[in-house]
């Protein structure tokens, strides 16, 4: 079921800018219990929404592990996304207009002091699981820091505690890409769509990665193939299918939030942050990812005090935590399960 929360009150970013007030959108499914047991809480990766059901294939399911008839499970849209919760095409109350590219820098810290905003609001205190992918990992990590008491168990996946060079520059190249539109900068939310769609079609590259490339895009002849690819055409359709559905202001600030993430920050050396983790933990590394490749995930499995490794081994590189579901779902399955 969608919602949007609407808090009244002043929210202050981590750079200092103020909201008068937010818009939270969020989904939940199934029944809470009782002795408010069975809650899980997903966090959303880059351009994904609150509903989980339409991005995280075979997850809300009955045998799955947000099985509704067994979990009460919440996801909400995060700061400076594009469906519904606060972000550049909201109505900026000082000047009564959307943002666009007023719109505040913001850091994964901030999204996840909007989470615990709307979990005090919904009376949530602690969950059963928090899970999360990629940037949804990232919140998690954070959460799992600023937070230690709130989650039993925390699920991260294709993550990392910080973001690498090689990650972040992606992130500028995509950011290049939207700034060489000519229309990224004008005050209304078509502009710079055109930039966004060559943006993702970089970002794909290190999505899946050569051999998920080699395998799912290869010319139907290989042998006869010249200038009309088969690739071509995806990398174009990828681009027009988020340009429909995104804006280029979010999606410009939210890659700036991804170079933001660093549990670090402020608190000391990162392995020393991640012994606070009190939540009993799940690593999970995709063979293939070369965006937070298995080795970046070391860092988690040596310094999270209560921890458990897991690797999915897939061609899909990064978006293997979407495509490879069954696998997926077995070993989170697993992980809730285990009452050690």
């Amino acid at each position: 079921m969608s919602r949007v929360y609407k808090y009244p009150h002043p929210f202050t970013t981590e750079g200092g800018y103020t909201f008068p007030s937010l818009d939270i959108a969020y989904d939940t499914y199934g029944q809470m219990n009782d002795d408010r047991s069975n809650v899980i809480w997903v966090c959303h990766a880059l351009t994904a929404n609150s509903d989980v059901a339409d991005w995280w294939p075979h997850t809300v399911e009955e045998g799955c592990f947000l099985d509704p008839a067994k979990y009460f499970t919440v996801c909400a849209n995060f700061l400076g996304s594009h469906y519904g919760t606060t972000g550049p095409l909201s109505k900026n109350p000082a000047t009564g207009e959307p943002w666009y590219g007023d719109f505040p820098l913001i850091t994964v810290r901030d999204m996840v002091r909007v989470h615990q905003l709307l979990a005090e609001h919904l009376g949530i205190k602690r969950v059963k699981l928090l899970i999360g992918s990629s940037i949804g990992g990232f919140q998690c990590l954070e959460w799992a820091v600023m937070q230690p008491d709130f989650a039993e168990k925390a699920a991260f996946i294709a993550t990392t505690p910080r973001t690498l060079a090689w990650a972040s520059g992606f992130n500028e190249s995509q950011r290049m890409a939207i700034e060489c539109d000519p229309t990224f900068g004008e005050r209304n939310a078509e502009a710079g769509l055109q930039g966004m769609a060559v943006a993702r079609s970089i970002a794909l590259l290190s999505y899946r990665g050569g051999m998920a490339y080699n395998i799912s895009q290869e010319d139907a002849e290989p042998d006869n193939a010249s200038f009309n690819r088969r690739v071509l055409s995806y990398q174009r359709y990828q681009g027009e299918k988020l340009r429909r559905r995104f804006n280029a202001y979010s999606y410009y600030r939210l890659s700036q939030a991804v170079d933001s993430h660093n549990l670090g920050r402020e608190r000391g050396r990162i392995e020393d942050v991640l012994k606070r983790i009190k939540a009993k933990s799940l690593v999970v590394a995709i063979t293939s990812d070369i965006i937070f490749p298995p080795e970046d995930h070391d860092i988690l499995v040596a310094n999270i005090p209560d921890v458990t490794y897991r690797t999915i081994d897939s061609v899909f590189g990064h978006d293997g935590f979407l495509v490879e579901h069954k696998l997926l779902n077995e070993i989170i399955l697993d992980f809730i399960q285990d009452e050690q």
